[in-house]
């Protein structure tokens, strides 16, 4: 014979599933917030970014064979290593590299997928890191990312990068992109 449970015992269990779900769903949503012990940090710095030249800083190293290697043929993949200063001239600090790969991943040439790494080696950020990705839309001026992760100072760092073109010469393929961190730690 199967035990049988009255109404109220049933009534209580469901309460107690249900309590129980709902302190799950708050823990999880929990994450998505600032925690008290969390500070934001925002940090703007300047790529100096070369594309062709003895000094480029961005080179294709791969694409799809018989087409051009460009940031609008799909399935062309770009390295990254731009030297990244506290101001926008050259002879600013330079304060660390953005380092990575950049891929053309839509077929129409619209956007490029982001996998950086900002590396620190001057100020007190040096040997930290800050972890980025995300679709970077080429055509547009102001892009964002996400910061995914850190190193060092920047340990579980979450938030988003927002990148701006602020100067273009297409006689040397010089650009200087503005770059601001805005991070929970």
């Amino acid at each position: 014979m199967s035990p049988s449970f009255s109404t109220p015992m049933k009534f209580m269990s469901f309460t107690i599933l249900l309590l129980i779900i709902a302190i799950m769903i708050s823990q999880s949503n929990g994450d998505q917030v600032a925690k008290p012990n969390q500070s934001q940090t925002t940090l703007v710095f300047y790529l100096q970014d070369t594309t062709s030249g003895p000094n480029a800083t961005v080179a294709a190293v791969i694409g799809v064979n018989g087409k051009v290697w460009s940031y609008t043929t799909f399935g062309t993949i770009f390295v990254v290593d731009d030297p990244v200063h506290i101001g926008v001239s050259t002879t600013s600090t330079q304060v660390g590299r953005v380092q990575g790969l950049l891929t053309a991943s839509a077929f129409d040439g619209s956007t490029v997928h982001v996998v950086l790494s900002v590396v620190f080696n001057n100020l007190q950020y040096s040997g930290s890191t800050i972890e980025l990705q995300g679709i970077s839309r080429q055509r547009e001026n102001y892009r964002e990312i996400s910061v995914v992760s850190g190193t060092g100072k920047f340990r579980y760092a979450r938030g988003f990068a927002s990148l701006e073109t602020i100067f273009y010469d297409p006689a040397t393929t010089h650009s200087v992109i503005r770059l601001t961190l805005n991070i929970l730690m």
